[in-house]
């Protein structure tokens, strides 16, 4: 496969716009640990081997373990991530599916447990930017780094 083009180039005042809204959620308190393990299982969803690559090298950068990266695709049937991520990840995995069903009142409800409506809301621009991000890579082919 090979690169079609380079959207940053091609649209740099809107990849500026999408960065400035990226650094405002860095800096609007989620957890980076919790960010990377959302962003990478919503890189998994969409199918995004850029964002699935960087997302796992950043988590392993700031001290995630790599069973726990590895097992990101299979939240729900291990033991390593506590209630918080995991209401995290089955809201990531709901906003980022949401043509399937929406976001049902009952998974809405286990978020607030472990989230206020602030926290839930940034989380869920989070997935949003995440998203989008994802679909830019994969409609224009942006291709990971080998090693």
């Amino acid at each position: 496969m090979e690169a079609r083009l380079n959207f940053y180039s091609q649209a740099p005042e809107l990849m500026k716009a999408l960065v400035a809204v990226k650094t405002a959620i860095d800096e609007s308190g989620p957890d980076k640990g919790l960010m990377h393990l959302v962003n990478l299982r919503t890189s998994q969803i969409n199918g995004c081997s850029y964002c699935v690559d960087m997302h796992s090298r950043e988590a392993r950068e700031t001290g995630e373990t790599e069973q726990r990266v590895y097992l990101v695709s299979a939240w729900k049937e291990s033991p390593l991530y506590s209630p918080s991520e995991r209401a995290a990840l089955a809201w990531a995995e709901q906003v980022t599916l949401i043509a399937s069903g929406g976001v049902s009142n009952i998974l809405y409800e286990q978020a607030l447990e472990h989230f206020n409506k602030s926290e839930l809301t940034k989380l869920t621009i989070a997935i949003g930017l995440m998203n989008i991000f994802n679909r830019l890579c994969i409609a224009f082919h942006a291709i990971h780094p080998v090693k």
